[in-house]
């Protein structure tokens, strides 16, 4: 699985950074979301997947 945020489109809400702050976190000083780890071991996916459907702006991607 890999896991990718639009960043023009992330509209900073942090609704994935809640769901897994394993994976999502805020980039520096800016309002948006950044992937700390882009390919998550698998233990991960449930609130990778959870994360992508709470994102009120569609901003996050995932490949399986």
């Amino acid at each position: 699985m890999q896991v990718k945020v639009d960043q023009d489109v992330c509209g900073g809400h942090g609704d994935c950074v809640m769901t897994s702050p394993e994976v999502f976190d805020f980039a520096g000083d800016d309002d948006v979301v950044s992937v700390l780890i882009t390919e998550p071991p698998e233990n991960l996916w449930d609130s990778v997947r959870e994360a992508c459907e709470v994102c009120p702006t569609g901003a996050i991607s995932v490949q399986e």
